[in-house]
């Protein structure tokens, strides 16, 4: 009996550890946000709900939208991620993620829905929202236009832009890709940036698009955006307009 008193503590302290490592490891989370780029979206109403691990974690979210250019929390590990017509338990897609604790991620959903969530490709890509050095600011492209080029070169060029073409900031950017962030020097004039975005190897311009980051709520320099490539709504090619999603500043 008396022995049995003395290993009762340590069968406790034990139990109280691995109560306390489980409770650490499920409290784990990562950061995501979440962007409809299905250009049909409107097959299936207004818009999406998306379930994390079924917890409802985004939405509604219309085309061509993101949830909101914050981030939430939502469970590290590989997750199970699910879209649902808004309101309902109508299915439009379903897929896996697999999201590192403390990291931020932009989740895509893009190509077409069909009525089973056939063509919905998703994209998970991994954040970094260091703010460069003081006079930079940064750029970074999703390619989620299924219509589009099958890859894309994207031009940033100073306003007022003299109509010259010099050297792609990005190359042969694939569909379904994003690109590493592009670091500039803010342009002192304020005048921000045209970008032009044509097939890879191509000059000419399939569409084009001034740019500033200041005038979307952004400080002038050490700002971050992504700009997410999307279909026209219901069409078939590339939207002139991009989504931009304000990552820092």
């Amino acid at each position: 009996m008396f022995r049995l008193l003395k290993a009762l503590p340590l069968t406790l302290a034990l139990a109280a550890l691995s109560f306390f490592a489980a409770s650490c490891g499920s409290g784990s989370s990562a950061q995501a946000r979440f962007v409809n780029a299905i250009q049909n979206t409107a097959v299936y109403g207004n818009g999406l709900d998306v379930d994390v691990n079924g917890t409802k974690k985004f939405g509604p979210v219309t085309f061509p939208n993101a949830s909101a250019s914050s981030y939430t929390s939502v469970a590290s590990g590989n997750d199970t991620i699910l879209g649902l017509q808004t309101g309902t338990t109508t299915q439009v897609f379903s897929d896996t993620a697999n999201l590192s604790s403390g990291k931020q991620y932009t989740l895509v959903a893009t190509g077409f829905a069909n009525g089973s969530g056939g063509n919905v490709v998703f994209l998970s890509i991994p954040d970094t929202n260091t703010a460069p050095a003081s006079g930079n600011v940064e750029f970074r492209v999703i390619h989620a236009s299924p219509s589009g080029p099958s890859a894309v070169d994207v031009y940033i060029e100073q306003t007022p832009f003299n109509g010259n073409l010099t050297s792609p900031a990005i190359s042969a950017l694939p569909y379904t890709q994003a690109s590493s962030y592009v670091t500039l020097p803010w342009n002192s004039d304020g005048s921000g940036w045209t970008i032009i975005v044509t097939a890879a190897g191509s000059t000419t311009p399939y569409n084009s698009f001034n740019f500033n980051t200041g005038n979307i709520g952004g400080q002038s320099t050490t700002a971050i955006r992504t700009l997410v490539l999307t279909d026209v709504q219901n069409g078939s090619q590339m939207s002139t307009t991009p989504l931009v999603l304000t990552d820092l500043n």
